[in-house]
């Protein structure tokens, strides 16, 4: 079984190439800064796991065209120009080690780049030409729009549960990895239960992808993962880590966590991260996110054996592995 990211990729490399230079052939813009910002975020040193997805879905189903390239290409516009508009959503200054584009340029240029991203993507849809792609991919964005207004309403609201959780980060994140290998899948004109496995798959990979995002926010650092611990707290989401400490502490330590959810901020996160540690909530998140992992895995069951199959396999183990 191959073991690292790097042979994930390897599997695929050729199309991978293929897509990184659509990238900057779709990038080009007559607005200079269009292209500067644009560019700055794609290389910022992202995994790509979304694009990758499509071509492994596709070609695990023995798709033979090149279309399954501009469909790679525009589902990393659709999550680039969600990372841009998060990070002014969320006033963020870092991503990935480096100062995020409204850091660096301000905040309207990066949400208009955003939206120029968005539009692209759209006309690369009519390029792939296929109208059940168009319907997954235009109702997959409304569903992440919606899982991000979802996410900014429950800032600082201590009372989620852990189903309104899971609602929203199949929302904002699991959502376009469900599209992702959905529409690959479609591509290759899979059939009716091909098709729901590898929705399925998406959607189960990119629930255990957020799930050790959340857990890392209180046991990363920021020289590892570019941000700094307790970062969403600070921010006052309630991610399944608080959510379960505040289940399983003591009154006074929900109580305490609560409070640091309301008021946002760092003040108490030394306290947070001891009573964290102390319920159990990051081993819970592991076993939760290593369910759907595992989930994951099992809808590639219905797939004939391939190099292509077997780094699906292992992308789900690298998910609940990872470090950052």
């Amino acid at each position: 079984m191959q073991s690292n990211a790097a042979s994930i990729h390897a599997a695929v490399a050729e199309d991978f190439a293929a897509v990184n230079r659509t990238i900057l052939s779709q990038l080009a813009s007559r607005i200079p800064l269009v292209e500067t910002i644009g560019q700055y975020i794609i290389e910022s040193g992202g995994k790509r796991l979304r694009p990758l997805l499509v071509l492994l879905a596709a070609r695990a189903l023995d798709y033979r065209g090149d279309r399954h390239i501009t469909l790679a290409t525009l589902i990393e516009f659709m999550h680039t120009s969600t990372l841009l508009h998060d990070d002014v959503v969320d006033e963020s200054s870092r991503r990935r080690g480096k100062a995020t584009a409204n850091e660096t340029w301000g905040n309207a240029p990066s949400v208009l780049v955003g939206d120029f991203l968005y539009s692209r993507s759209f006309q690369m849809m009519v390029e792939v030409g296929s109208m059940r792609i168009m319907q997954v991919l235009s109702g997959a964005t409304c569903v992440i729009a919606e899982g991000e207004v979802q996410q900014l309403t429950n800032i600082g609201n201590a009372d989620i549960e852990e189903s309104d959780y899971f609602d929203t980060i199949q929302g904002k994140t699991a959502m376009l990895f469900e599209a992702a290998s959905h529409s690959g899948a479609i591509l290759a004109e899979a059939d009716p239960d091909a098709e729901r496995a590898l929705k399925l798959y998406g959607r189960y990979l990119g629930l255990a992808f957020q799930l050790i995002d959340d857990l890392l926010d209180y046991q990363g650092d920021a020289e590892t993962m570019g941000k700094n611990v307790g970062d969403d707290l600070a921010e006052g989401k309630p991610t399944l880590p608080l959510i379960h400490a505040m289940r399983q502490g003591t009154p006074a330590q929900a109580a305490l966590i609560r409070q640091a959810i309301t008021d946002g901020g760092l003040e108490r996160l030394d306290e947070v991260l001891a009573i964290v540690r102390e319920t159990g909530a990051l081993e819970y998140t592991q076993r939760r996110a290593e369910e759907m992992a595992a989930k994951a895995r099992d809808q590639l069951a219905l797939l004939a054996p391939s190099v292509y199959r077997e780094s699906m396999e292992t992308l789900t183990r690298i998910a609940v592995e990872r470090q950052v």
